[in-house]
């Protein structure tokens, strides 16, 4: 796109192209420049369905003049069905080819035109339609305007977002289960084009827990101006030209209903940073109101203001679930935060054994899932994972070694993939040298060992050696080893000669 300050013809003789920004309604929103290129136009064309009414035409009325050459571009179809024979999106593109040679057609005998835009013309607009198929022929300036989003926060008279928080803008037309995602993992978000999509946007904030938050903003800043809570809205009265609206969290009340209905979610953040969050850990994080967790794994949680976090050492689990269930108890909403998945080495027994107590039987817990070591390691490798497989904790802080050392026995002599799990520490650098011996005696001193260490961390070594060459000074506790089966395959490819473990889904028969 070329920007260009001026009006007039462009050096070829042709005309100039402006996508006019109109903001959301009320005409006193309109910008300066706005007002300046309608006025002086040669041609002003907008959009509007069959009926042929245009609200854009309807904002930019009084700058109207009687010898402006109107180019009202009616939609053949808005959500009605069609027989055209590409559909409705092949209607659609049909009807912006013509709109758009029309306009070419005034462009080419050195006319202006404005093209009228509700909000911005790049928001979710229907000039970027002409935009795309005229802006590379013609000299076009785009004038921005003030988007629905902004003035539906205006209208509710609540920041929508502040400091370091996450504004995300989404269509109501995405599928249900896709909004409740999305909704989950923000901190603050914008749905647009309710109407008809408006039971299944509401669906969404319910199932994402967000809905005591969710404020309506119906036609902001036009005549008919409605807002509300999202929860007390009917259905059938929502329009088109309104929107649902998750404000900022930070220094925001308590939806009703919160005081004294604490919970614990134990959530799992994978092996590392936030590339392995899932959209429901990321909610459930967000809105907590404590965080409670290995010191290690809550430096991985961005710092949110409000938000209050009491790390602590690896080794006081139960004393961390005790202590997140007594603020549950005062009636707080608080995320233990737990490395990988919270259910596989992790804290989510250590809170599900507190929480049997008595005392706590009242007191809501979730366990949401996170990326284990494991399928992080293996997806690293390739799919050593791809059969049946066991895991294994080499830690006997726990458990006796007598008891780990029988449970290896009978998965190597089962033939089992093997992920061990907290290989080795400072204090514990025997077991590794061990359970190599001791699955040498069943297993092929060949078989394919990936070593993964720190997986999605800044340090992450992907090593695979056999068996036989296990060398426990490599290995500690930020290392997961992956042990394959006689079946396990290992190759290396291409000029880089990576390694690739993989165990085949079909196994022989016997």
């Amino acid at each position: 796109m070329s920007e260009i300050s001026g009006n007039g013809s462009g050096s070829d003789g042709s005309g100039r192209l402006y996508g006019v920004g109109l903001g959301p309604g009320d005409p006193n929103l309109m910008t300066l420049r706005a007002v300046q290129v309608i006025g002086e136009a040669d041609v002003i064309a907008y959009h509007s369905a069959r009926h042929g009414r245009s609200i854009a035409r309807s904002i930019a009325a009084a700058h109207l003049r009687p010898d402006h050459i109107e180019e009202p571009l009616v939609y053949p179809v808005t959500t009605e069905t069609t027989d055209h024979p590409g559909g409705y999106r092949g209607a659609l593109e049909e009807f912006y080819e013509k709109a758009a040679a029309r306009l070419a057609a005034h462009l080419d005998a050195g006319r202006t035109v404005a093209v009228l835009a509700e909000g911005d013309p790049m928001f979710y607009g229907s000039y970027m339609h002409m935009h795309k198929r005229l802006a590379d022929r013609y000299a076009t300036e785009v004038i921005p305007g003030v988007t629905s989003v902004s003035a539906a926060a205006a209208r509710l008279g609540t920041p929508l977002v502040e400091g370091e928080e996450i504004l995300t803008i989404l269509p109501g037309t995405l599928p249900e289960e896709e909004l409740t995602a999305r909704l989950a993992a923000t901190d603050t978000a914008v749905v647009m084009k309710l109407g008809r999509t408006f039971p299944a946007v509401r669906g969404a904030f319910e199932a994402s827990g967000r809905l005591a938050e969710a404020r309506y903003v119906e036609r902001a800043t036009m005549a008919g101006e409605r807002t509300g809570d999202l929860a007390d809205i009917d259905p059938a009265s929502v329009p088109y030209f309104s929107v649902a609206v998750l404000p900022s969290r930070v220094d925001a009340p308590r939806p009703s209903g919160r005081q004294g209905s604490g919970e614990v979610v134990v959530v799992g953040t994978g092996p590392a940073g936030p590339l392995w969050l899932t959209p429901e850990t990321r909610g459930a994080l967000a809105a907590a109101d404590a965080l409670v967790g290995y010191t290690t794994y809550l430096d991985r949680v961005p710092v949110r203001p409000g938000q209050v976090r009491h790390g602590s050492d690896n080794k006081v689990e139960s004393e961390r679930a005790e202590f997140a269930l007594d603020l549950a108890r005062r009636g707080h909403r608080v995320a233990v935060v737990s490395g990988g998945d919270p259910g596989v080495f992790a804290m989510a027994t250590a809170v599900l054994e507190v929480a049997a107590q008595e005392e706590y039987a009242e007191i809501p817990v979730r366990v949401l899932p996170g990326v284990t070591a494991a399928n992080a390691a293996a997806a690293r490798a390739g799919a050593p994972l791809g059969h049946d497989y066991a895991t294994i904790s080499l830690s006997d802080r726990l458990k006796p070694w007598e008891v780990i050392a029988e449970r290896l026995r009978a998965a190597a002599s089962a033939d089992l993939v093997l992920a061990l799990y907290n290989p080795g520490s400072k204090s514990r650098t025997w077991q590794v040298g061990k359970a190599r011996d001791l699955l040498l005696e069943r297993r092929s001193p060949d078989t394919p060992v990936v070593l993964a260490r720190d997986v999605g961390g800044p340090t992450e070594s992907i090593r695979t050696v056999r068996l036989a060459d296990v060398d426990p000074a490599e290995v500690d506790m930020r290392t997961l080893l992956i042990v394959g089966s006689s079946q396990t395959r290992w190759v290396r490819r291409g000029e880089s000669g990576r390694s690739i473990v993989w165990t085949p889904r079909r196994y022989p028969e016997a």
